[in-house]
């Protein structure tokens, strides 16, 4: 994976990363790969706010990899800051790689890095192998997460 180089998206790369989004029976029902101004909107917002890094995985100009890192000040823990891991896809043709192993240990060393004294993520429900994933790479499935449509 020497080839491999993980870095801030750009706005060429938002149709790869949409795809990769929309590549799973999930993302299918939510994402709208023929639609992509909503994703340029999203990503000029993403861009404006230090605290959020959208990074791709490329390898030799192919985007393979995604994630969001969105960092958190809080009070609560001592005043601690977080992170947020979201939207880690890997291409399908990379997936077994150890591509999404390097994607978010990437984002726990960025964390690190950052000052964060705790890395979160959720995982839908649905996707057993992911949290099997997360789980050998030391995250607990501590919380039960909540959400409401708006």
């Amino acid at each position: 994976m020497s080839d491999l180089e993980i870095r801030p998206a750009r706005p060429e790369d938002i149709p790869a990363i949409v795809a990769m989004l929309a590549d799973d029976a999930l993302g299918a029902q939510r994402e709208t790969p023929n639609d992509l101004s909503p994703y340029r909107a999203a990503f000029d917002r993403l861009t404006g706010d230090p605290n959020q890094h959208l990074m791709v995985a490329d390898r030799g100009g192919d985007i393979v990899g995604t994630l969001q890192l969105t960092v958190i000040p809080g009070l609560s823990r001592r005043g601690s800051t977080r992170s947020i891991i979201e939207g880690v896809r890997v291409h399908g043709a990379e997936r077994g790689s150890g591509l999404g192993t390097r994607l978010i240990e990437w984002a726990v060393g960025e964390s690190e890095h950052q000052g964060c004294q705790l890395v979160q993520l959720t995982s839908d429900a649905s996707r057993t192998d992911a949290h099997r994933f997360y789980e050998r790479l030391g995250f607990e499935a501590s919380h039960v997460g909540f959400k409401k449509a708006l």
